[in-house]
C-alpha cells in the first residue's frame, strides 16, 4: 500500500511568521512553524516532518507538493550537492543545508516518490495542507496557539502516533534571519 500525503509551507512575509504542514486526511495531519522563517524552510520542514512521522512504516510514500524547489532539491540536485560538499554548481553553499542534510538522512532506505501539484487550484489534499500551514503561520503572527493536529495516527510509526519524534521534541530550529537567504 502507498501512503499519499500532501506537504506544504507558508510564510506571511518572506521571511515572516511561517508554518509547515503535512496532510493525509482529517484524522492524520500535523503542523507547526516559527515566529520568523521563509516559505522554502516551511516547505522543506513539512516533508521532513512527514518523513519522521512515517519512519516506522514499511509502506511507500507518495508526497504531493506544490514546491518545485523541494521536489528538484530532493530528486535532482541532492546527489550533486553531496558530491561537492554541500555546495551548488557555482561553488556557493546550498541554501537550507541543515534541512537538506536532515532530509537526505530521512530519505535513506525509504521508498519515496514526489508528485508536483499546482498550488491554489483546488487540489483537495494540497489545499488542506496549505490551510494548515497558513493557520500555523497566522497563529505565530497573532501570538495564539498553533493548531498542531493529531499527528500520525496510523500503525507502524514510532510511538504509533504524533509526528514520529520523541515526546516534546521540536521541529528543526531556524538559524538567525541573516542566514536564511
Amino acid at each position: 500500500m502507498t501512503i499519499i500525503a500532501a506537504a506544504d509551507g507558508s510564510a506571511l512575509g518572506n521571511p515572516g511568521p511561517a508554518g509547515w504542514a503535512w496532510y493525509v486526511d482529517e484524522d492524520c495531519w500535523a503542523a507547526g512553524g516559527w515566529e520568523s522563517s521563509t516559505n522554502n524552510r516551511g516547505e522543506l520542514t513539512a516533508v521532513l516532518e512527514l518523513l519522521h512521522a512515517t519512519a516506522g512504516t514499511e509502506e511507500e510514500l507518495l508526497v504531493q507538493a506544490d514546491s518545485q524547489y523541494v521536489i528538484n532539491s530532493l530528486t535532482k540536485w541532492l546527489p550533486s550537492w553531496k558530491r561537492r560538499g554541500w555546495r551548488k554548481a557555482d561553488g556557493k553553499p546550498v541554501l537550507n543545508d541543515d534541512l537538506m542534510r536532515a532530509l537526505d538522512a530521512a530519505l535513506r532506505g525509504r521508498t519515496v516518490r514526489f508528485e508536483w501539484v499546482r498550488g491554489h487550484t483546488g487540489h483537495p489534499m494540497n489545499e488542506a495542507a496549505d490551510a494548515r500551514a497558513r493557520a500555523a503561520a497566522t497563529a505565530f503572527q497573532r501570538g495564539t496557539a498553533v493548531p498542531t493536529g493529531p499527528g500520525w495516527t496510523r500503525a507502524g510509526a514510532p510511538g504509533g502516533a504524533g509526528t514520529g519524534r520523541a515526546p516534546g521534541a521540536q521541529a528543526p530550529a531556524d538559524p538567525p534571519p541573516a542566514t536564511l537567504f
